[in-house]
């Protein structure tokens, strides 16, 4: 606690003679007329409301905003199942994400629109979103970089290792991550572990099991995939990355998906833990999949 007679941040007084600001307060005192960081808004008075009884447990444990989480990886796979290319799908993404960064923009300057969208909305946000934007843009928006610039089946994986692992890491986090190590601020050992776990599992039902099944929708041949069920494991070639006519040692079937589901859970934790200039990790979960997964792919695939 920092007791002080009168504070200046950024050619902006405020005076008290007997004011305790803890250092949490100065620091999330931005420095544009006051407003709590750049990227906030002023919506003073709009707030969540008191949630009780189930409804505050559901709040408390992010149980809706979980399942929406998974719901909208699964969206896009089952979009994608029924013959709706990422070509058409990135479009509503990128559209679907202005317009509701548009409207946070609104809500945020009003206040007679945020504080009833917060009473029906509120139970999916964390007490630091509510002046803040909606975790949702981040999702499309990572999502739509992911489909638009990377091949379909690394895209589409890179999505669910969003959609699911992420979860997987946020839930076992809270619940055990105090019993084990902390590998970073807000990420935890138990949180990584079951972020890699649900992406092995994840990768085995993807590839084993519905990119055979993809190639059969009009339009999409193996050209779509980077994996096509065989890896080169011999020495790579000098320039890097691996031809597949000079492919010498392979492995194929299920020992070949094994490797690519290791591979993935490996991916899924390091883009869970890993932190890029402090962006939200929605945007760089899906980002750092896909290029890892490709460069692995280009290698052995």
């Amino acid at each position: 606690m920092y007791p002080l007679q009168t504070i200046r941040r950024a050619n902006l007084w405020i005076s008290s003679p007997s004011t305790l600001l803890s250092k949490g307060s100065l620091e999330e005192y931005g420095s544009l007329g006051g407003w709590p960081h750049s990227s906030r808004p002023p919506s003073s008075s709009a707030h969540l409301p008191a949630y009780t009884g189930i409804h505050a447990f559901i709040q408390r444990h992010e149980i809706l905003r979980k399942l929406a989480h998974v719901s909208m990886g699964l969206a896009i796979l089952l979009m994608y199942s029924h013959g709706i290319r990422p070509q058409r799908i990135t479009p509503w993404l990128l559209s679907s994400a202005l317009f509701i960064a548009g409207f946070d923009v609104t809500r945020h300057h009003l206040d007679s629109v945020n504080q009833p969208w917060l009473n029906i909305f509120g139970i999916f946000l964390r007490n630091t979103e509510v002046a803040g934007y909606n975790p949702v843009i981040w999702f499309l928006l990572g999502s739509y970089i992911a489909l638009q610039f990377f091949p379909e089946d690394v895209a589409l994986m890179a999505v669910l290792l969003l959609s699911v692992s992420d979860t997987a890491a946020s839930t076992f986090g809270r619940l055990y991550g105090r019993y084990t190590t902390t590998l970073r601020p807000g990420k935890t050992l138990a949180g990584s572990m079951a972020a890699g776990t649900a992406g092995v599992v994840t990768a085995a039902c993807f590839w084993g099991y519905f990119v055979p099944y993809a190639r059969e929708f009009p339009g999409t041949g193996d050209d779509a995939f980077m994996f096509t069920g065989r890896l080169c494991m011999d020495s790579l070639l000098s320039h890097g990355y691996r031809d597949q006519s000079s492919c010498g040692d392979v492995i194929d079937g299920p020992m070949a998906l094994g490797a690519v589901s290791i591979v993935t859970g490996f991916v899924a934790a390091g883009s869970e833990l890993v932190d890029v200039l402090g962006l939200n990790d929605n945007i760089t979960i899906p980002v750092l999949s896909s290029v890892w997964l490709c460069t692995f792919f280009r290698m052995f695939g």
